[in-house]
């Protein structure tokens, strides 16, 4: 898709956009844009607004973006959005900017939440899946949230070359690899892309050698001041010269303390995060999630020592207290 540029027009001349035939301006220069420049376009003159309000046009764009919601169901799903694609495309292409939380009260109960991944290496599409996740049952309400696309022995191979144990090959993942993960809410027809789109970090298991590709948006839990990370991992694997080999695609919920949220807890974030969560675009190098993830993981930090301390302190308290009592008993019996 290319950029949309303006006809250059000579002063005093009559030419415009308007003199040219809708089937033209449609299938010969809207078809050439990509969806931010189309929405632009829109806002250009009512001629173009009605225009680029062709849904073939943004269902065309959704699939070029995100191959994975091609999938038949997800079309069905997407039709029923207030307008369509375009709808879809709107909340799903930026990225998702959640920092207040949202009344649960104010949430349709869903009984099903759609996920549609799409993992890219130097733009080039290396895995694509649709998972249907229900979200009535008591195991899941109960249960740590986590969604997984793989089973536990399954791996996916890639066109990723390994190019050795070094940081060198971790930055390389790092720069070109990226992963969408929509979440689409049948119930509030809204959907929202989770991603932080490029790694917030890159390790190396330093056991297996598995390298860990770690992407997180972090949201507002359900107290003021809490906050709670999306945290989703890339798990490969492979040999030297040989092929990366992707052999887990997740998602967790995680609280500041370091423990995993409960289906039930996770389903009224997400839900928060899709209605009420803002889009914005992002920065090119993605050091606005890194940004953010540093700042989650020094609150759990400051979160941690707090805790120390308090533990610490209670724990003098008790020592203190039962040395007191141990001098009061001998010191009563002693001296009778």
């Amino acid at each position: 898709m290319a950029s949309f540029t303006a006809p250059i027009v000579e002063q005093g001349s009559d030419a415009s956009i308007s003199s040219l035939h809708s089937d033209i301006i449609t299938s010969h220069i809207l078809t050439r844009l990509d969806g931010p420049t189309l929405a632009a376009a829109s806002c250009a003159s009512s001629e173009l607004h009605a225009l680029s309000a062709d849904q073939t046009l943004w269902k065309d764009i959704c699939d070029a973006t995100w191959p994975s919601v091609s999938d038949e169901r997800v079309e069905g799903i997407i039709s029923t959005f207030p307008s369509g694609h375009r709808s879809f495309f709107s909340d799903s292409f930026p990225l998702l900017d959640h920092s207040s939380s949202c009344d649960p009260s104010l949430l349709a109960r869903s009984s099903e939440l759609i996920s549609a991944v799409d993992i890219f290496y130097k733009g080039e599409l290396v895995f694509s899946k649709v998972q249907e996740t229900e979200t009535e049952t008591g195991w899941f309400l109960c249960s740590p949230f986590r969604i997984d696309l793989l089973e536990p022995k399954e791996t996916v191979p890639t066109p990723i070359r390994h190019i050795g144990d070094t940081n060198e090959s971790l930055k390389h993942l790092e720069e070109n690899l990226t992963l969408s993960w929509i979440v689409i809410d049948l119930a509030q027809k809204r959907a929202a892309n989770l991603s932080s789109r490029k790694p917030v970090s890159v390790t190396r298991h330093w056991l297996t050698g598995e390298v860990q590709l770690h992407f997180a948006t972090i949201m507002p839990g359900y107290r003021r001041g809490e906050f709670v990370q999306c945290g989703m991992v890339v798990t490969c694997k492979g040999s030297d010269g040989g092929e990366l080999h992707v052999r887990e695609v997740s998602m967790q919920m995680e609280a500041m303390e370091g423990n995993h949220l409960n289906g039930k807890e996770s389903l009224i974030i997400l839900q928060g995060a899709i209605k009420g969560g803002e889009r914005k675009r992002e920065t090119e190098d993605g050091s606005e999630g890194k940004a953010k993830f540093g700042e989650f993981l020094e609150m759990k930090r400051e979160r941690k020592e707090r805790t120390q301390r308090r533990e610490r302190a209670l724990d003098m308290i008790c020592i203190a207290t039962g040395v007191t009592l141990f001098m009061a008993f001998w010191s009563f019996v002693l001296f009778r």
